[in-house]
């Protein structure tokens, strides 16, 4: 994989021809709410139940040598390390904090992946997976920061182009960058809009400062979302490539995903409904702008 400075959507390319036999191309759908035309990728339908599967599978393949893959998360990035884990052959061990939810624990145990609760904050777990990966044969898999994992994920974006050349923005939802980033690398210089929660803004804070800067977690979304710093591989590209920062409420978040079901039927969880709430609210630029939906990893009620 190329240093992060080379990092571009020749690297996104090669990312999509390794994964391809892994993961799923999932549908587009194009439609009209409240008299706009939007372009909705159903990436929740990915295996996993996220687009992290896409990084995950990548950067394991990209590092054909590993022996025993260590994962920490809020949830969707150990699911994700979990399911590719189990179609590579591999073992994997995922380190969640207390926080994390029930559903997401529940799914990486399913995937047969070895689970361990450890401290209040991902912060915390990724401390103690890290601490185990020494190991020799071991590995830690960061969820955001790491080049080939960027690259994977732009698989997502990718695909739209392909499929739909004529959407003309992004709207993604922001964590530690990954997505976003690799949304830029393969945007074709479409511009890219990274909505994050009002309480979880890395992003959003990282650009005001001109780097990477410790913010809070405090969210509907932060299981998702809640990096408390943005990945200095994902700063890097967001800054070069012109970015757009995006904030939303958590209330935005939450009728943003009743709307999801009330228009399509589509159940996702609060993070994958933040950049519909910000296309609802007329915060996406573009004409004809593609809004990811990228996780369904929650229990759902449609009460």
């Amino acid at each position: 994989m190329n240093q992060i400075q080379t990092l571009s959507a020749a690297d996104v390319a090669a990312a999509a021809d390794r994964i391809r036999p892994h993961v799923r191309r999932t549908p587009v759908l194009d439609l009209e709410i409240d008299g706009r035309r939007v372009i909705l990728k159903l990436e929740y339908l990915q295996h996993s139940g996220s687009f992290k599967l896409r990084g995950a599978v990548n950067a394991m393949l990209d590092s054909a040598s590993d022996d025993h893959v260590v994962a920490a998360s809020g949830g969707n990035h150990g699911l994700a390390v979990a399911t590719a884990a189990a179609l590579l052959g591999l073992p994997a061990t995922v380190y969640l904090p207390e926080t994390a939810p029930e559903a997401k624990a529940r799914r990486i145990e399913e995937a047969d992946a070895r689970l361990v609760r450890h401290g209040a904050t991902f912060a915390e777990a990724a401390s103690a997976a890290q601490k185990v990966a020494t190991q020799p044969g071991y590995r830690f898999l960061h969820p955001y920061d790491d080049p080939a994992v960027v690259a994977g994920q732009g698989t997502l974006a990718a695909e739209v182009v392909a499929d739909i050349p004529g959407t003309d923005a992004f709207a993604v939802a922001a964590g530690g960058g990954g997505l976003t980033a690799g949304t830029a690398l393969a945007a074709g210089g479409r511009q890219v809009a990274a909505v994050e929660p009002e309480g979880c803004r890395s992003l959003h804070d990282a650009l005001a400062a001109g780097k990477p800067v410790n913010s809070p977690v405090d969210s509907v979304a932060s299981s998702a979302l809640g990096a408390s710093q943005i990945g200095a591989v994902a700063f890097g590209i967001v800054a070069q490539y012109g970015v757009e920062s995006v904030l939303v409420s958590d209330a935005e978040i939450l009728r943003a995903r009743a709307r999801l079901w009330e228009e399509c039927r589509i159940a996702v969880e609060p993070a994958a409904a933040a950049p519909f709430a910000a296309w609802l609210a007329g915060r996406v630029p573009g004409e004809l702008p593609c809004v990811v939906l990228c996780g369904a990893n929650a229990d759902w009620t449609a009460g």
